[in-house]
């Protein structure tokens, strides 16, 4: 059976790992733990006979023109222990922590991702709604999920990610 559950400090040596490991490089693990002092986030884990097998990540973006009364967050990274993907574990992770998200107040989430994956769980293209994405990447892989009803209505900008999404 697999536990979602938030992170603390005491798996931090376990998610680096499982981040290491799923993107066979540092670049995300180092990410995760310099994201860790922004706030607020969110960290979950995947858990499996006391095991993390999975982790995911949340943290705020910014839209510009800035609009004050629009929070938004991003999805990355998101990872699951090799010997453990396309076992539905990066789903469970992906459902808990938007569900997440929704609790913890945010409009909207985006997503730089697979576009044969995220749209199962409601994300649709942002170019499509209005949103450009502060990176060069194709239009299919910049996704935006809406959390509340009718947040994205009338409104449309660049998503910003934290400065350390530049260092990986």
């Amino acid at each position: 059976m697999i536990i979602i559950r938030n992170e603390k400090p005491s798996d931090y040596k376990d998610v680096y790992s499982v981040n290491k490991l799923a993107f066979e490089q540092e670049g995300e693990a180092d990410l995760v733990k310099r994201l860790r002092k922004i706030k607020p986030h969110i960290s979950l884990v995947a858990e499996k006979n006391n095991e993390i097998i999975g982790h995911i990540f949340f943290s705020p973006v910014t839209i510009e023109p800035t609009d004050e009364n629009f929070n938004a967050v991003g999805l990355a990274p998101m990872a699951v222990l090799p010997e453990f993907q396309n076992q539905s574990v990066g789903s469970a992770l992906v459902k808990c922590g938007l569900e997440e998200c929704k609790n913890q107040n945010f409009d909207a989430c985006f997503v730089l991702g697979h576009p044969e994956y995220y749209p199962r769980f409601g994300f649709q293209t942002a170019k499509e709604n209005g949103f450009d994405c502060e990176y060069e990447v194709p239009n299919e892989v910049f996704m935006v999920l809406e959390l509340k009803p009718n947040s994205l209505k009338d409104r449309t900008g660049t998503v910003k990610y934290d400065v350390e999404f530049a260092k990986v």
